[in-house]
């Protein structure tokens, strides 16, 4: 009879319990794998942008002469009309003859400057200015004032006699006050702009209307200049009560610039306004060379200078929480990437917008995170970036969707 073997019970037990333990070894590793594995970034998704809409400018020009304006910082508003020769400027010669003489004597707001002590020499330009009816203020023997003064009998009067008095006194001769005005002219890229004398009396001063408005702009960069051309009235010793040519001084908002008359150039008028638009202070410099008179020319000015100010237009780019893109997870998570805050631009006239939107690569997330910009073009005006944050967060799904998932976010 053959013996049978029997082998222990732990024996046999071994293999079932080795086996029991692989299973849970890898059920383990697999919860474990599918617990820590790291998800990809959520998809992300970029939305249309729909650009705010503007519209044509609607100047009101005259019918005459010539034409130029334009609001300070929007070159892009530079309009012109009637010709583009140019033309005599008459007393808007002044305006030259102030920043040359203050290039060579220059002041600080505030100071009253040196002071002239009027010359026979220079007394004597009154009887020749007013021989050929040109404006002109008292100058009695002995009259000494200040540089600061002389400028404003000079820029508020139009006195043509104090006009030639400051360029003798800085220059010493007419024939170097107009050597300094041409190398002036020259610095400042006034190309088309002729000074023969200090005064606008010789018609062949001469000017284009867009050279005016750049000569408008380093008029008012002058503080000392500004100042002058901006006030009213005031007395002056010798002078006596002094009144701003200037009409429109102080009305829809002028502030400046020069009158000038003279038979060869008409009614003529370097002007600027400054207006509130948008939460800004914005300055509209215009020249209107050839009018019949002042009275019409004014009205003429007024009317341009409205439809100026009614094409500033401030743009909205952006609503604090507009939505510019999407983040998309594997556990069906959503969040909006939107504007962290409102954007605003002031243009002027028809203006394109355009928009540029960068997501950042993120899992996860908390509400008003950042992650990412969108940046604006806009014709004629520099590039605006505004941040993007997320709208909600996105929260880590949790173990079960993990486990009940597996390795879908990875």
């Amino acid at each position: 009879m053959s013996r049978v073997v029997r082998r222990p019970r732990s024996a046999v037990r071994r293999p079932v319990t080795i086996s029991v333990i692989a299973v849970l070894v890898l059920a383990v590793g697999y919860l474990v794998a599918a617990a820590v594995v790291p998800f990809a970034p959520a998809s992300a998704s970029t939305t249309t942008y729909s650009a705010p809409t503007s519209t044509v400018p609607d100047l009101r020009f005259p019918g005459y002469g010539a034409t130029a304006v334009e609001a300070t910082d929007f070159p892009e508003s530079l309009r012109t009309s009637g010709d583009t020769k140019p033309r005599s400027i008459a007393s808007i010669s002044k305006v030259v003859t102030a920043l040359v003489v203050l290039d060579r004597k220059p002041l600080q707001p505030g100071q009253a400057g040196p002071t002239i002590t009027f010359t026979p020499a220079m007394q004597a330009l009154y009887a020749k200015y007013l021989a050929v009816n040109g404006e002109v203020a008292p100058m009695p023997d002995g009259l000494r004032l200040s540089e600061y003064q002389t400028l404003q009998v000079m820029l508020m009067k139009s006195a043509n006699n104090y006009a030639g008095s400051l360029a003798l006194w800085a220059f010493g001769s007419m024939d170097a006050y107009r050597a300094a005005a041409d190398r002036w002219l020259d610095a400042h890229g006034l190309d088309d702009t002729t000074i023969e004398e200090p005064t606008g009396l010789d018609a062949d001063n001469t000017s284009t209307a867009t050279d005016l408005v750049q000569l408008g702009q380093l008029a008012l960069a002058n503080p000392v200049v500004k100042q002058v051309v901006g006030t009213k009235q005031v007395t002056v010793p010798g002078a006596g009560e002094i009144e701003n040519s200037n009409k429109l001084l102080g009305l829809d908002g002028v502030e400046g610039i020069k009158t000038g008359t003279l038979d060869e150039a008409g009614a003529c008028l370097l002007f600027a306004a400054t207006y509130e638009r948008g939460g800004k202070t914005v300055t509209v410099i215009g020249a209107m060379l050839g009018g019949v008179d002042h009275d019409s020319l004014d009205v003429d000015v007024q009317r341009l200078l409205r439809s100026v100010a009614d094409n500033f237009q401030v743009v909205t780019l952006a609503h604090a929480g507009q939505t510019f893109g999407t983040f998309s997870t594997p556990w069906q998570d959503e969040a909006d990437a939107v504007s962290r805050s409102a954007s605003e631009v002031l243009v002027w006239g028809k203006t394109t917008v355009s928009a540029k939107t960068r997501l950042e690569r993120i899992t996860l997330g908390t509400k008003g995170e950042r992650v990412g910009v969108v940046r604006f073009t806009i014709s004629d005006h520099a590039p605006v970036t505004v941040p993007l944050v997320l709208e909600r967060p996105i929260q880590d799904p949790g173990v079960w969707w993990r486990w009940t998932n597996p390795f879908q976010g990875a």
